[in-house]
């Protein structure tokens, strides 16, 4: 297929904005979604676009710390992860393998939402290499900010000792951004200088909201129900419109609240939406548009062919072929 992404130009915005974030702040955590090690969804929708190139970049970033993110709920259920076919368990054995061969050697794991369950208990005596933190469920997280802050209070801080923390997970719900804030909360205390920030890719900010490729991640996510929006927090303070997905406005959402609790600041990390939070060059790769538009399209069939045993899922792929139509 012919070359639409440019990887290297990609790569190098990329890492160029998340060192700005880092000589911001002092110290970041930069939480990083989807897939860490290998992105086969991009390499699809955008071709060209390599792998591992999330690895490229963080590999080129100098001295940082990886910190994993466990659901203790998720590993206790047995949660099949995405479309996968892999269990939570496998999931995080096969993401710890990989992050190993990839060179890191700063990695500590984090299991979230703990209540002694056994087979957490269990499971972690497979990762005796590793320095393993238990953190309790935060209760009222993101509701009640006096019970938020006694839940980060309980947990215990993360020693760290890089100015770039990789903060990432199996899946979603995996409660990257909870552990994030905890850190800032007892770091801001110490009056240490720190921020954090949101490594995206999709749906790309600065594409329309019904281009294929940003239709193609609603397609990717149908099973979690994610669905693209016009972030109104950044039309409304910058008179643009930019394109983020549901999630993320509500995590912008809990971020100021629990932001101002934090630091006093109206606006936290300076952030006045959930675009300002993420660092996402995605655009600057693209190097022939019709190309993209044409793969995403085959992504999105792609999906609705995967999805026809699963009724839901199908219907909200169909309802996003319609919209190709509109774009």
């Amino acid at each position: 297929m012919k070359k639409g992404f440019d990887a290297e130009r990609y790569i190098a915005a990329q890492s160029a904005e998340i060192l700005k974030r880092v000589r911001r702040f002092g110290r970041l955590y930069l939480e990083v979604g989807g897939k860490l090690c290998s992105d086969e969804h991009a390499f699809r929708v955008l071709p060209g676009y390599r792998k591992t190139s999330k690895i490229e970049i963080l590999k080129g970033l100098g001295d940082l710390e990886i910190v994993y993110c466990v659901s203790a709920k998720d590993l206790a259920s047995g949660r099949e992860v995405g479309l996968s076919g892999l269990s939570y368990e496998e999931k995080v054995l096969r993401d710890l393998k990989d992050i190993d061969g990839f060179g890191f050697d700063k990695v500590v794991i984090i299991v979230t939402r703990f209540s002694e369950e056994k087979e957490v208990r269990d499971f972690v005596l497979k990762l005796k290499r590793y320095k393993i933190y238990f953190h309790d469920e935060v209760e009222g997280y993101g509701k009640d900010m006096a019970l938020t802050l006694k839940g980060y209070e309980r947990n215990d801080y993360v020693d760290v000792g890089s100015d770039l923390v990789v903060v990432t997970g199996p899946g979603s719900g995996s409660g990257k951004m909870g552990f994030a804030l905890s850190q800032i909360y007892y770091e801001r205390r110490k009056k240490i200088k720190t921020g954090f920030a949101k490594f995206e890719s999709f749906p790309i900010w600065n594409l329309p909201m019904n281009h294929p490729v940003n239709l193609a991640y609603e397609a990717a996510t149908a099973d979690l129900g994610d669905y693209n929006v016009i972030d109104k927090y950044h039309l409304r303070r910058y008179g643009k419109r930019a394109v983020n997905y549901n999630r993320d406005v509500e995590n912008f959402e809990i971020l100021l609240k629990i932001g101002r609790l934090i630091s006093g600041e109206r606006w936290f990390c300076g952030y006045k939406s959930p675009t300002d939070m993420g660092v996402n060059m995605m655009r600057k790769g693209i190097v022939d548009d019709l190309v993209c538009r044409r793969a995403a399209k085959l992504e999105i069939e792609r999906r609705f062919r995967g999805a026809l045993k699963e009724s839901l899922e199908r219907d909200r792929i169909g309802k996003i072929i319609k919209k190709l139509g509109r774009e």
